[in-house]
């Protein structure tokens, strides 16, 4: 194996990481689910909007993972406050229950589905149980956290409110051994417009589309590519992830977060249907 020349981990969340805005939405009243906040993106996007005075649900599978994010937000003396439900996300039963409690704990009006998962394979080798595994997670339990909290959202005093999606640069084009990633993206690229388009206008569905992040599954990723391809960590980020890109450094889960928190707020009113593609130049400056 080369020399890992580049040390990797995740980045610490901090308190100066997260955008703070002044909106008449963000208060304790108000509720947000996010999906997948035991790590990752989906921990710093519920830390991030915890930052900005909302009541945050949190649903995972990892029940551990969501008390590590209740701590995050209690040392940062998040103004909100976040509450972890352990939720099986293929478990529609799960996600009923998940969003009525968010409902129970005031106005819920929006909703980030970031759960997500990967499986490397060809489409001739793929796993079909993993396939079927990976399309309830990340399109599956989309649609049904937007079937349970639509109604909630329209039930507001002005129904006002928005679903966010997150998707990808693979949302946007498709490279190989990606296949049910691929199509669980573009396939939540209907359903942001689907949602939009129901939404009469105050009720908005959007997408937030990165390249790649520098998260926990993401270190490993990079450690085992690295010793699969005999080359350095460096090499992995820089050729082989990056090589497209004109932004040599990977985002952190916290500057994805500030996407979604922009997005849900009044700033974002015309953003519906649309994606918030921040990608340092990876897709529309292919060579």
């Amino acid at each position: 194996m080369a020399d890992s020349d580049m040390e990797l981990s995740a980045p610490e969340l901090s308190e100066g990481d997260f955008l703070r805005i002044d909106d008449p939405y963000f208060d304790t009243e108000t509720v947000a689910i996010v999906t997948g906040a035991a790590s990752g993106i989906g921990r710093a996007t519920a830390v991030g909007l915890a930052a900005n005075d909302l009541t945050v649900v949190g649903a995972d599978i990892d029940a551990e993972g969501l008390d590590e994010t209740a701590d995050i937000a209690e040392n940062f003396d998040a103004p909100g406050t976040f509450h972890g439900v352990e939720t099986d996300l293929t478990d529609d039963g799960d996600v009923e229950a998940v969003v009525g409690a968010a409902a129970d704990e005031g106005t819920l009006r929006y909703v980030a589905n970031i759960a997500g998962m990967q499986h490397i394979a060809s489409i001739a080798e793929f796993p079909m149980a993993k396939y079927d595994l990976l399309l309830d997670i990340m399109l599956r339990a989309p649609f049904k956290m937007a079937q349970e909290a639509i109604p909630h959202i329209e039930a507001t005093d002005d129904g006002v409110g928005a679903i966010a999606n997150m998707s990808s640069v693979h949302g946007q084009y498709a490279t190989k051994d990606k296949a049910a990633y691929i199509t669980a993206k573009h396939g939540l690229t209907g359903l942001t417009r689907s949602i939009a388009a129901e939404g009469n206008g105050t009720l908005r569905g959007f997408s937030v589309s990165v390249g790649y992040v520098l998260t926990p599954l993401m270190v490993d990723q990079i450690e085992d590519t690295a010793e699969e391809r005999d080359i350095s960590n460096r090499e992995v980020v820089e050729d082989v992830m990056l090589g497209q890109a004109r932004t040599k450094e990977m985002m952190t889960p916290a500057e994805v977060a500030n996407l979604f928190i922009f997005g849900f707020s009044s700033h974002a009113t015309h953003l519906n249907g649309g994606d918030l593609l921040f990608d340092g130049g990876y897709t529309h400056t292919y060579e």
